[in-house]
């Protein structure tokens, strides 16, 4: 097992990359980056309507043990998202109204836990998006150390610090710091395309013709009465 660390300084992509990525959503990005990055479906927003994206701060620490998170409010820089897996499944309550009203106050735009969190109330109020695996009034304890800024699996998929995380209510994408600029591009192209087809059904044009379906029917032998 690696030792504990913390890494103060992590590579951030400029704000008009990552705001182009938010404003195409995760379902446009994860098809845009091949169907990849994507958070296990169980990590739900507390509330409906919520869209960030962002440079990743990761943090991993031990199952009901809340004292990395704490850690990791010090090297968090405004448009950050706080990404945190522990180390064994666990849907304890990390994370409530007091740890995001620190967040905020350094500017971070949300957070991305697998695990519990709880106040969902307050951090609805408050506005503070938070996607996480469950909501649970089981608090935890501050302890054991983790590690901050080091490569994590949250959710089933990779996430490394620098990575820009896009959440909304389709769920949770992530893009490979070293990807983001392709990714945007195709999402772009993606974006066109998709506007060039609504149109088409939009007249009354059948998806079958539009996407070439009917040989595909006959090679599958479908019939008709």
């Amino acid at each position: 097992m690696n030792a504990p660390l913390v890494i103060r300084n992590v590579d951030r992509l400029s704000a008009d990359l990552v705001s182009a990525l938010q404003k195409y959503g995760v379902s446009t990005v994860h098809e845009a980056q091949g169907r990849r990055g994507l958070l296990a479906t169980y990590m739900r927003p507390i509330y409906a309507g919520a869209a960030i994206a962002g440079p990743a701060v990761t943090v991993s620490l031990p199952p009901g043990d809340n004292l990395m998170i704490h850690v990791a409010v010090e090297v968090c820089r405004p448009g950050d998202v706080l990404v945190v897996a522990p180390t064994s499944p666990c849907t304890d309550g990390y994370f409530g109204e007091l740890l995001a009203t620190s967040l905020r106050a350094h500017g971070v735009k949300g957070l991305v836990i697998d695990a519990g969190c709880r106040d969902v109330r307050s951090l609805t109020e408050m506005k503070f998006p938070v996607w996480s695996r469950a909501v649970s009034s089981q608090g935890t304890v501050k302890a054991t150390l983790g590690s901050v800024n080091v490569g994590i699996v949250c959710a089933g998929a990779g996430v490394g610090a620098g990575d820009i995380v896009v959440a909304d209510d389709d769920g949770i994408v992530v893009v490979e710091r070293r990807r983001a600029h392709e990714v945007v591009a195709a999402a772009e192209l993606r974006v066109r395309k998709e506007e060039a087809t609504r149109q088409r059904l939009a007249s009354g044009e059948l998806g079958l013709d539009i996407y070439g379906l009917r040989s595909k029917l006959l090679e599958l032998g479908l019939k008709y009465q």
